[in-house]
């Protein structure tokens, strides 16, 4: 009992001495956000890289959820009668929850392994170290114009997913179930809150691009320099990336929709 008591007190100890350390390098690394703003072309070249680069598999992932979305909910509210509520469900499905959720966890596992991977290798290959012999630093150079261009891209590929989800869904419910179209769009208009349901959902999104973004930069920067190494920091960033942004969703969400 004693040895089950120590053993579990030495993984809490772990677990918050990592979990400091990480905190700390973030705070660190916002330190030099405000002057990595100058070096725009850098944060434009990573914009396409973390942005532009995972589009395909945003949109992709956006239209057949947004299809399945409908077809379930056209399911679901049959029996009542309501099927023309299929689009304002669906919209504020994607909007609120879908949409930020689902792409911070396809960025998490597209854009964030490369991130990781890219810095690992950097380090690995004593990259980063040469820039240190050059009083210049990895932070600022390397790292802060990627947690840019991490934040900017997200909440773009989260409206994005969700903007291709909703005509996927209009796909489905309008041309191939033959709801009406005016109601479709009428029902969305009428009931979806700009600030509320949008704008929280953008919030969300922001959010998750700085949590992704960072832990992606984190497992990279302090990992060991070998192909172990930057192998096994690669799975944790997709781990402990998808586990945080669950967490915080929920948190996120019984913060924005609990208000009357």
């Amino acid at each position: 009992m004693i040895a089950a008591v120590t053993r579990l007190g030495g993984m809490t100890l772990r677990a918050l001495t990592a979990l400091g350390h990480a905190a700390y390098f973030f705070v660190e690394l916002l330190r030099f956000v405000p002057g990595s703003l100058r070096r725009f072309g850098l944060i434009v070249t990573q914009v396409y890289a973390i942005g532009y680069l995972s589009l395909t598999v945003i949109i992709a992932s956006g239209i057949a959820v947004g299809c399945v979305l409908a077809l379930q909910m056209y399911y679901a509210l049959v029996p009542y009668g309501a099927t023309e509520s299929v689009g304002l469900v669906v919209n504020l499905s994607l909007v609120r929850e879908l949409g930020p959720v689902v792409t911070a966890l396809l960025f998490a596992g597209r854009a964030g392994t490369a991130l990781t991977a890219e810095i690992g290798l950097m380090k690995a290959g004593e990259q980063l170290s040469a820039m240190e012999l050059m009083a210049v630093d990895p932070r600022s150079r390397v790292l802060a114009p990627r947690l840019i261009a991490g934040m900017f891209s997200m909440p773009l590929l989260a409206l994005l997913y969700s903007a291709v989800g909703i005509l996927g869904a209009w796909f489905i419910a309008v041309e191939l179930i033959g709801i009406d179209g005016g109601v479709f769009w009428s029902n969305m208009q009428s009931r979806v809150d700009l600030v509320r349901d949008v704008g929280n959902g953008i919030l969300k999104s922001f959010v998750f691009g700085v949590i992704c973004t960072a832990t992606a930069l984190y497992q990279g920067y302090e990992t060991s320099p070998t192909p172990e190494g930057v192998a096994y920091a690669t799975t944790r960033t997709v781990v402990f990336s998808s586990l945080s942004v669950l967490a915080m969703d929920f948190i996120l969400t019984a913060w924005m929709f609990s208000k009357p």
